[in-house]
């Protein structure tokens, strides 16, 4: 473990809190330690996100908070003047105790951890709903507003996450010519109110969003209709200039720390289908999205050949993303027995994470689930809400994407539960620890966490113990992978660290907690949180 002292390049949120280490005479250096109530996230066990002064998202566990003193430095220490002592924590321990065990009452209410939960759409935190059922996947935002302060949401869950997509027309309106400012203002609109950003570009919906140079480059329809051009993605016209703007878009973006993520949306209306891409056509334009992106992570579309291909290619890294999701219709216009029709919940889903060899893939990488019309639509039709979001938690989903469209008022209980279940949701059960110790000598930290969430998480925050006395701040970090901490799984680990010599005699808070390293226009920003 590396023992640091506060420096640039490290930031650290805390959310539980109790009292620990007491030292008494120089002599012997030793300390002791002892549970209190919790300081933030109003003592609650629930692992919490939240931000430094420069406003990042940051991750947490929980706040052990100790204290460590020299005869005379804690109150109570000193008789006063009547003879009595004040009532100190230490005095609730027998003095052969040599251990205490801190355990936190569990949260249940909505906790703003990043990565995970229901996200916006085409819009970010404050911003208003679409104002009925519908919604636009053509329009993505291109000019933003000032940030008001503004980030809750009326009618829709609250979120640290936003959704946005755009047609490839918007974003290369001439060939070479990106509106990188369109990306550049989403994903700062993102930061300032706490989200982090998925992005998709679609080669097209409308006749319109295919860039007039692609046609001109050579490009050719498929058919033409009355209502729009289909690109033939099999001319090669469409693999060089398509690939062309994905390369470019990772050049720029990969890695970026307010990107969650970007969809190999590679063919097809919408970048849904893959459109009319044969299989070594699929396998081409993925391969752009594969070498073009290390750090961000890659989310492939569900039953497309491009997606079982990248499974296979790059296993372990790719995550899915389901555009239907909820979608249970039961006509059989004539055709079928009502009820005896195809639809995505009982067909293409299960079929095609079978096919797409996706079953596993939850355990490495993210599963996104877009609402197939909108909740209020299948609140209107009379759809089984609870099977639906019961499947999600079965596909050990992480995101939630109802289209910013409202909840309705009868079903607002059943998708706050949804939220509250989907992605990662840690809980700290037990810390043990020992009452006394000397500074420099190795302690045990025995630690108990919980996992309640419906999937593990996928960033690799490391796992860090913070020792604060006065303005002086150690971090001592754990060799523990968080990435490990499986939902429906209980995670019980030893950690030996060194209780630091810097600090001085008295009063000393130990925090329990995530740390997080940004990297930003080429600069690294690190800082503590309060």
């Amino acid at each position: 473990m590396d023992n640091l002292e506060r420096q640039d390049g490290l930031q650290v949120f805390f959310v539980y809190g109790c009292r620990g280490f007491r030292q008494y005479a120089p002599a012997e250096h030793r300390c002791t330690m002892g549970a209190s109530q919790g300081v933030y996230s109003e003592g609650k066990s629930t692992m919490s996100m939240g931000r430094g002064s420069f406003g990042e998202r940051l991750l947490s566990v929980a706040t052990l908070a100790a204290a460590a003193a020299f005869p005379g430095v804690l109150p109570g220490d000193e008789a006063p003047a009547e003879g009595r002592r004040e009532p100190y924590w230490r005095d609730v321990f027998a003095a052969h105790e040599v251990i205490q065990r801190v355990r936190p009452e569990e949260s249940f209410g909505y906790i703003p951890n990043p990565h995970r939960g229901t996200a916006t759409f085409q819009r970010f935190n404050g911003d208003p709903l679409y104002p009925d059922i519908w919604w636009n996947d053509r329009v993505g935002p291109t000019e933003f507003k000032p940030f008001d302060g503004k980030i809750t949401n009326e009618r829709y869950p609250q979120t640290t996450l936003a959704y946005c997509r755009w047609v490839w027309a918007v974003i290369e309106p001439e060939k070479g010519r990106y509106r990188w400012d369109v990306i550049d203002g989403a994903l700062e609109a993102a930061r300032v109110r706490g989200q982090t950003l998925q992005v998709r570009i679609q080669p097209y919906i409308a006749d319109a969003d295919v860039p007039k140079f692609y046609w001109e480059a050579g490009g050719t329809p498929l058919r033409t209709s009355g209502r729009r051009r289909e690109i033939d993605h099999n001319n090669p016209v469409y693999l060089e200039h398509w690939g062309d703007l994905i390369r470019a878009f990772g050049e720029r973006y990969d890695g970026h720390p307010v990107l969650e993520s970007f969809d190999m949306a590679y063919g097809g209306s919408c970048g849904e289908t893959g459109g009319n891409c044969s299989g070594e056509t699929a396998e081409k334009l993925i391969d752009v999205y594969l070498e073009s992106f290390s750090k961000t992570q890659l989310v492939g579309m569900l039953g497309t050949h491009g997606f079982a291909y990248a499974m296979k290619k790059a296993p372990g890294r790719i995550g899915w993303r389901a555009d239907c999701f909820g979608d249970v219709r039961t006509e059989g216009l004539g055709h079928v027995p009502e009820n005896k029709n195809w639809n995505h919940m009982k067909d293409e889903y299960p079929k095609s994470i079978e096919r797409c060899g996706a079953k596993d893939a939850w355990r490495t990488a993210p599963v996104i689930l877009e609402t197939c019309w909108t909740v209020p639509y299948w609140h209107r039709r009379g759809w089984d809400a609870d099977w639906i979001l019961q499947q999600g938690l079965r596909y050990r989903a992480s995101v939630f994407m109802p289209k910013s469209c409202y909840i309705p008022e009868e079903w607002k209980e059943k998708i706050a539960e949804f939220d509250r279940k989907i992605g990662y949701r840690f809980v700290l059960r037990q810390v043990t620890m020992p009452l006394e110790a000397r500074p420099g000598d190795e302690i045990e930290m025995l630690v108990f966490i919980d996992n309640v969430g419906c999937a593990p998480i996928y960033r690799d925050y490391p796992l860090a113990y913070r020792f604060r006395q006065g303005g002086r701040e150690l971090v001592v970090r754990s060799a523990q992978d968080i990435r490990k901490w499986m939902p429906n799984e209980q995670t019980w680990f030893r950690d030996k660290i060194t209780f630091p010599e810097q600090l001085a005699p008295g009063e000393v808070k130990v925090d329990i907690g995530m740390v997080e390293r940004f990297r930003f226009l080429f600069a690294e920003i690190w800082d503590f949180c309060r």
